[in-house]
């Protein structure tokens, strides 16, 4: 009988990220693959094809062959059962990433071999780093024209600032990769495609020491020459894996393969599972200790929140990283920010949109919790006698801001529970202004393919047509001054800067430029501003 730490201690929770194009989502669909969670993948490149990535689940993801939600993805292999958040890797839906992040307990960072380390890939390296969680490398596109891996490693380590240890080694690339040399097994692997663009099978593994004569013929007199230089030099520079290195997210163990022919990942996935740590401690705000995952109480938190996942019942699904203890479907548990018990009445498992009940879930789990509109990103859950409060999840300052209207009137009911839900996603902030009802806001997003995303759900979750014009708001700041003590009313601002309030009734000002906002402290004295933002990345 396995006891609860047992089971806490098979789970395994990692995120996927990388900068768009790298080929995260379509390793993702190769681990389900290997994994037996699916038969077949849908590469996110065929856009033609009836057959999409799973973890692609909107209309709009399907169609433009991208991802811009974060999905959750649960799986059993071997003894693990492990968790893949997936997360969007265009640089447009970043906070979905980020807050994303926080509900991880190690990174993939898939690169691709002849880009190296892009712009993207640098940000949510950075919020890894800040959690100190293990990151491990896929270096990704080894069936094309790719940069030296030592070239590769080198640029990891001077951009990154972290440490890098290759697991394996390529054998060639593009038309001449023949497979991979395992460092820890002293073996190589060979690999066979099954000659379309895009494998949708296990491909066949063949094995042989290195040196052997035979290898020769399987991978080529040259290639193999190469290799055993390549290893001599590796071998030579007498580096060991260093664990804790590893642990503490100051150095990354570095695979190389093919995501898109299925050239390494398998044993990619066994390798992350061997040395990927089970789930970690969080701390509670209020003591100011960690919680130990296999305590007996359970408590989690609210990364993420989707409506309209069934598009049948217009539902609202809460994400809930489970944190410690157990969770049972029809459990009380205490919500910290809203002050009482509730009752867990219905816990979900999640593929992308494919869901099924859950009885019975612990720390290291996500599990979907129906919201009927109670719960609010980073809210806290929890039982035992003393309540526990975990970090806030982290808030961004929008850079883009548009007026969204409603083209018809008579659907203002559905037009405002729209902004509303898809605010309370995270997904857009929302504005108005003072003394203005809800048929015009504004909108605050981090990139302008949000506001398509905005536009098209609102269209086909809510039934609302909608006109779209850009503002020239470039900044956006909080007003914190008692409201008591100070009356906004008798503000001098100029026409480049526009009084608003967010959805919970607090003050801001928008700026269309640095100097603008200067000028408006100016004449303001006793006006105090602060950042919107309680996350930053400079």
């Amino acid at each position: 009988m396995t006891t609860l730490a047992d089971e806490v201690a098979s789970r395994r929770i990692f995120a996927i990220i990388s900068h768009p194009d790298a080929g995260k989502t379509t390793l993702t669909e190769k681990l389900l693959l290997y994994t037996g969670s699916i038969q077949t993948a849908g590469s996110v490149k065929g856009k033609s094809s009836s057959k999409h990535a799973v973890s692609d689940w909107m209309d709009i993801e399907k169609e433009r062959g991208i991802s811009v939600t974060s999905s959750v993805l649960q799986f059993r292999y071997g003894k693990c059962c492990v968790n893949i958040l997936d997360t969007p890797g265009h640089q447009d839906f970043s906070e979905d990433t980020y807050r994303t992040l926080m509900a991880a307990d190690a990174a993939v960072m898939v690169i691709d071999a002849a880009k190296g380390v892009e712009a993207q890939t640098k940000k949510l390296f950075r919020v890894c780093t800040l959690r100190h969680i293990p990151i491990f490398t896929f270096v990704n596109k080894l069936d094309r024209e790719a940069r030296d891996p030592f070239d590769l490693m080198e640029e990891i380590e001077e951009v990154l600032g972290i440490g890098t240890y290759p697991m394996n080694w390529p054998i060639g690339c593009g038309q001449n990769f023949r497979g991979v040399f395992d460092r820890r097994a002293r073996r190589v692997i060979a690999f066979e495609g099954d000659g379309r663009a895009n494998a949708t099978k296990k491909v066949a593994e063949v094995e042989a020491d290195l040196g052997d004569a035979t290898l020769d013929e399987l991978i080529g007199r040259a290639n193999h020459e190469n290799l055993v230089d390549d290893i001599e030099l590796l071998d030579g520079a007498g580096d060991e894996l260093d664990y804790d290195a590893v642990r503490t997210g100051r150095l990354t163990p570095v695979f190389f393969g093919s995501a898109l022919t299925n050239f390494g990942v398998q044993p990619f996935l066994e390798e992350f599972l061997r040395l990927a740590p089970s789930p970690l401690p969080y701390l509670d705000q209020e003591s100011g200790s960690p919680v130990d995952p296999s305590r007996d109480e359970f408590s989690g938190f609210v990364f993420k929140i989707q409506a309209n996942m069934d598009k049948n019942h217009r539902d609202r699904i809460a994400f809930l990283r489970i944190c410690s203890g157990k969770f049972e479907r029809g459990m009380d548990a205490y919500h910290v920010q809203g002050g009482r018990k509730i009752k867990l009445a219905t816990g979900t498992s999640l593929m992308a949109d494919d869901r099924s009940t859950v009885d019975v879930a612990y720390a290291g789990d996500i599990v979907g919790l129906f919201d009927p509109g109670l719960f609010s990103i980073g809210d806290t859950l929890c039982t035992g006698k003393t309540p526990v409060r975990f970090p806030a999840i982290p808030t961004f300052a929008p850079e883009l801001f548009s007026r969204i209207t409603q083209v018809n009137t008579l659907k203002r009911k559905q037009f405002v529970k729209g902004m509303e839900e898809l605010a309370q996603e995270g997904a857009v902030q929302i504005f108005r202004e003072p003394g203005f009802g809800m048929e015009s806001v504004i909108v605050g997003v981090v990139g302008t393919l949000q506001l398509d995303v905005l536009e098209r759900r609102l269209k086909n979750e809510y039934g609302v047509e909608v006109r779209r014009s850009g503002l020239p708001y470039t900044e956006i700041r909080r007003i914190a001054n008692d409201a008591d003590d100070f009356s906004v009313e008798k503000l001098r601002i100029t026409r480049d800067a526009l009084l608003v309030e967010d959805m919970r009734g607090r003050n801001l000002l928008l700026f269309t430029s640095v100097w603008g906002m200067n000028y408006v402290t100016e004449r303001n004295p006793d006006l105090v501003l602060e950042e919107v933002s309680n996350f930053d990345l400079e």
